[in-house]
């Protein structure tokens, strides 16, 4: 299987799928991109580590991460590898001495890729069949600019939105601890 390697452009809310994300995929050395569908709480998982923000207590895929870990091996990297009948199948190889490979969803294996900071591939197959490459766009812009908002960006604007209409309701506490957020967010640009 040829393996193309694919970074991750961000999310956005799907508005063909309630409560669902797309998770944009862009080729690294190439300009097509690869949507996929993912649950809400798998977006949260991957955008919290994007962003470096650490719940107080593990998340399902901190957990398994550190259960990894713990045993000694390591995920090495994560290939979306087929798409059967719409759904994408992704697969996890571990460093063992066998060199083991594991199903997954493409979701949660790119949850651990983030936590990893390994690559993620997807076969040449599933590029050519589900991915797509962008007209009249420079290649490091984000897909549909108009509607699309990098993860990060994104929570800068909702907590400025917040901290506004904190300011509104003369809630300065409350003002004060978004605006000290906020610049937590900027000051890891």
């Amino acid at each position: 299987m040829n393996k193309i390697r694919v970074e991750i452009l961000g999310l956005s809310t799907s508005t063909s799928s309630g409560g669902a994300y797309a998770l944009i995929l862009r080729e690294v050395e190439g300009a097509r991109r690869l949507p996929i569908i993912i649950g809400a709480f798998e977006a949260q998982a991957i955008a919290l580590e994007i962003e470096g923000i650490k719940p107080p207590r593990p998340m399902t895929h901190d957990l398994f991460k550190d259960v990894v870990d713990t045993l000694g091996y390591n995920i090495t990297e994560v290939t979306i590898t087929e798409l059967k009948e719409g759904t994408f199948y992704a697969r996890l190889s571990i460093d063992t001495a066998v060199g083991d490979e594991v199903d997954s969803r493409p979701s949660d294996a790119i949850a651990l890729a983030v936590r990893y900071n390994i690559p993620i591939f997807v076969s040449d197959e599933v590029l050519a069949e589900a991915g797509f490459t962008p007209e009249g766009e420079d290649l490091g812009e984000a897909v549909n600019a108009d509607t699309y908002v990098e993860p990060r960006e994104k929570k800068l604007n909702e907590l400025k939105d917040k901290m506004e209409e904190a300011i509104q309701k003369e809630d300065y506490e409350l003002a004060a601890r978004l605006r000290d957020e906020i610049l937590r967010l900027q000051s890891g640009d």
